[in-house]
């Protein structure tokens, strides 16, 4: 696939995967994150493909249907801006939830009935309200006008932490054992070398020793030629020793 070009399979992934991505109540950003990682893919070019495409089938009925896309499920969110008095009541009844215990998150999840764009929103909203009131408390000693959050830990988000805990120590485990692991098998590693530079050498004293073997044969094999030899000179020349001193005895008598 070249990068720039819009298959139609391509296309028909990344709204299935937008689908996908809603029905599970997360956030779009989430799905063009995957879609860019399975294409090769920035982020944001896909992003901005996206919102350029869901403009582009509003106009053109036949590709739509081509491509098999219901558009009710790709709405653009229009930006909608509270009014003060729409701003305060949302910062209220946030803080209100957030003093029984619940975290930012929840309190704007269950005042967005579980829309994840709204949530966000809403978190972001009273997030910077937050910081807007203490950056003012620093400067002009004024109190912030919501009670602070409280302390207190909600039981979703101890069993998050404690999952977190358990996931990290099992991870601190796995580091654990695969360093064994590699420890070990690195002095296997290391032992079998030494083994093998152990054998070739003894191999090379068996190669010098049996050629050093062969010349002492070859040696010892010709050192018996010359005594054969020598013998058999001696041999001849005794004969002809005492033949002479038969042939003078002879002549003599």
């Amino acid at each position: 696939m070249m990068k720039g070009i819009w298959k139609n399979q391509e296309v028909k992934d990344l709204f299935k995967a937008v689908e996908t991505i809603k029905d599970q109540n997360k956030s779009l950003k989430d799905a063009f994150i995957l879609h860019a990682k399975k294409y090769a893919r920035k982020p944001n070019s896909v992003r901005n493909y996206y919102y350029m495409e869901v403009d582009r089938l509003k106009n053109d009925a036949k590709r739509l249907a081509r491509l098999g896309i219901d558009l009710n499920k790709h709405k653009k969110n229009e930006i909608v801006y509270f009014s003060d008095k729409e701003q305060d009541k949302l910062l209220q009844d946030i803080d209100s939830l957030v003093k029984s215990g619940q975290s930012v998150r929840s309190a704007c999840l269950k005042l967005s009935n579980g829309d994840i764009s709204i949530m966000l929103r809403y978190q972001n909203k009273y997030r910077n309200y937050l910081a807007k009131q203490k950056s003012e408390d620093h400067s002009e000693g004024n109190i912030i006008k919501f009670a602070k959050k409280k302390t207190l830990i909600s039981e979703s988000e101890l069993q998050a932490l404690f999952m977190g805990l358990v996931r990290l120590v099992k991870r601190s485990a796995e580091e654990t054992a695969n360093a064994k692991s590699n420890e070990a098998l690195e002095k296997a590693n290391s032992d079998l070398r030494l083994a093998l530079q152990e054998l070739s050498s003894k191999d090379r004293q068996i190669k010098l020793l049996k050629e050093s073997f062969l010349k002492i044969k070859q040696e010892n094999s010709k050192l018996t030629e010359q005594v054969m030899k020598l013998k058999v000179d001696k041999a001849s020349k005794l004969r002809a020793k005492l033949n002479r001193e038969i042939c003078e005895k002879t002549q003599n008598a």
